[in-house]
């Protein structure tokens, strides 16, 4: 029982590292997009992708929206989200990159890192109530959890058997 027990935290623990993975990577692209995207390309590109609905429905709300952010969508606010995503992204890839490696020292330092975003990503959600913000950080507390775990069992302290 113990022992399934172990084997079924140690999967959990793989596949939040592939869930992170993918995450961080897909936030390093979107920050490095950002970073080289021109803001004139970013409305041009919503023009393109709103204008067929736009066409047919000039009321079309998801269509509307999309072109008025793009619009208002400022180079400091293009700056600034290039930023947080690749260092977000970038650091979480780094970590994730390191415990999958099995790298010891990487385990309290995704912790705490896991913790201080968790922290941020908190005083986000107080401010705009984010059901998405919510699940990423509900993610980040499973994964704190599990690599607690593993991180245990790694050094021979968890109540679980030790993986083989």
């Amino acid at each position: 029982m113990r022992a399934r027990l172990g084997r079924a935290l140690h999967a959990a623990f793989e596949a939040s590292l592939l869930a992170k993975g993918l995450l961080a990577a897909a936030e390093t692209l979107s920050g490095l997009v950002l970073l080289l995207l021109h803001q004139g390309t970013l409305v041009a590109l919503a023009q393109r992708l709103t204008a067929h609905e736009l066409a047919e429905d000039p009321g079309d709300f998801l269509a509307n929206f999309l072109l008025h952010a793009a619009q208002r969508f400022s180079v400091e606010a293009q700056s600034f989200y290039a930023l947080y995503f690749l260092s977000h992204g970038g650091l979480k890839l780094i970590v994730v990159v390191l415990l999958a490696r099995g790298v010891l020292w990487a385990y309290p330092g995704a912790i705490v890192l896991l913790s201080a975003f968790i922290l941020y990503q908190l005083h986000l959600w107080s401010l705009d109530h984010s059901v998405t913000l919510l699940a990423l950080t509900g993610l980040d507390l499973v994964v704190i959890a599990l690599t607690w775990e593993e991180w245990r069992r790694r050094r021979g302290l968890s109540f679980l058997p030790p993986r083989s």
